[in-house]
This record gives C-alpha cells, structure tokens and sequence, in this order.
C-alpha cells in the first residue's frame, strides 16, 4: 500500500485540516500518515482557538515518519508561521522528499488573509520551490501573482506566472465568481481545464484540504498529474453530493460516502 504523509493543523471539528486529509487519503486506497502544525479548536461555527507546536517538536514528527515509513507523496496544509514553514521545508530537503503537493492556504474567499506577510515570504521562499503542485483558489493565485484575475484569460495568465516562478504545477481552483466549479491546471508549459458542475450544497468546509489530499493520494499510486487531478476532482464532487448536513454552520463533506462492507454497515 502507498503512503502518504499529511503536515497540517488539526480540525476538532473534523471537517478540515488533518481530520480531512486523513479521511480522504483512506478513501483513496492510501495509508495516510500526519505531522501537526497545530492544535485548532473549532466546529462548523467557526475557529475557537488554536496551539502551534514548536518547529523543533514538528521535525521530530516528520523525522518519525521518514525513517521508518517513507511516505510516496506530501501533502502540505495550512502553516501559519514561518519558522515552522523553515522547519518543513529543510526536513523535506534533508530526505528528498517526492511528489509534495501544497495547499498554499494564505486567502479566505472573503479575501481576508489567514497568515501573516512574513510567513507568505516564507512560504514564497522556502516551500513552493519544493512543490510538483500548487492549489492555490483565485485569492491565492492573485497574492502569489501580484495581478487581479478576474477573467479566464487571467487564470491562465496568473496560472503559467505562478508556474514558471516556483517550477511547479500549478492547479488554480475555479470559483470566486470567475469561473464557477472549472479547475485550470498548468503543468509542463501546458494549460489544461477541468470542467466541473456547480453542486448546490452550502456545506464545504474543508474542500481545498480534501481535494489536496486526494491528489497526493492519486500521485502517490502511480497517476499522471492530470488524472490525479481528474480523479480527485470526481471524489470531491461524489463527497459534496452525498449533501451531509453536520452542525449550526458551513458543515463537513460526506468523505466516506463511497464507503461500502460490513464494518460500514449500520445496526438494522
């Protein structure tokens, strides 16, 4: 069975963060391992505090897990500081970690920014460079690109830029009023679409976690960066229309809805 590790924050409502990557990564037929950045309290409501580990505490976790269970691919979340950003990547340099997918979770759709300048730069400096993809949402795409994008000419624009800056995919995830549920991904000098259908369902939280997650998966069993991409994106739209319905706020996606067998099976 391949392995993928997860570095993220811990969501104790479990509809994001390491609860997410870790129901995903299991749906996709892989053995999930995590690294936790933080401790977050929060549910469907919102984020009711949240504990950073120390960088030092960080790279013993990542440590562990390289040299005893090698992981096929990286996922990597929200980190919200920048000596923890400097701890991950001079990890993942150390043991030449392959096929590391970043989530580069800076913007919320309000466009409010979740981290600070500092650790943007850090991100920028020290950890995109390492990604074979980036999964940055329109708001992202705009800080990493330093331009508006508000046409699909301008996702191309801003995809290709971000591209050749890092020398990574790049997957710019639609929506935000620009092009719906479309994905574009550039890879290897080449645009490529991913059409997707609006699914009418308020509850997404955790959505751009899932579909990182999902990809790292598909890259970890063996698939080209395009159908990792495919496949991940048919996941999430199976997770998004199964319409679970969890909790007062934005809820969770129903991760397991493909999840069939006897020990899933619920008392008659």
């Amino acid at each position: 069975m391949k392995k993928v590790l997860t570095i993220a924050g811990s969501d104790s409502g479990g509809g994001a963060g390491i609860q997410a990557d870790i129901k995903t990564m299991t749906m996709n037929g892989v053995f999930a391992m995590s690294a936790i950045t933080a401790l977050t309290a929060q549910n469907t409501t919102g984020v009711q505090g949240i504990f950073e580990v120390t960088p030092e505490f960080l790279k013993k976790q990542i440590d562990s897990i390289f040299t005893d269970l090698r992981p096929d691919a990286v996922k990597i979340g929200m980190v919200s500081a920048s000596p923890l950003v400097t701890a991950i990547a001079e990890r993942l340099r150390f043991y030449h970690a392959e096929k590391i997918v970043v989530d580069p979770v800076m913007v919320a759709t309000s466009g409010a920014r979740l981290i600070n300048e500092d650790a943007i730069e850090t991100l920028a400096g020290e950890l995109f460079p390492l990604a074979d993809l980036l999964t940055p949402n329109i708001p992202e795409a705009e800080v990493l690109s330093g331009r508006k994008i508000r046409t699909v000419e301008e996702m191309e624009e801003a995809a290709e830029f971000i591209g050749e800056r890092f020398g990574s995919a790049v997957l710019l995830k639609g929506g935000h009023a620009v092009n719906d549920a479309n994905d574009l991904l550039w890879f290897r000098g080449e645009h490529k679409w991913f059409c997707g259908k609006r699914i009418d369902n308020p509850n997404t939280h955790g959505t751009g976690c899932t579909l990182s997650s999902a990809i790292a998966s598909n890259l970890a069993k063996g698939f080209a960066m395009d159908e990792a991409v495919e496949r991940a994106k048919a996941y999430i739209s199976g997770a998004l229309s199964a319409m679970l319905d969890l909790g007062e706020g934005s809820g969770p996606m129903a991760h397991n809805f493909a999840l069939t067998g006897v020990f899933a099976e619920e008392a008659r």
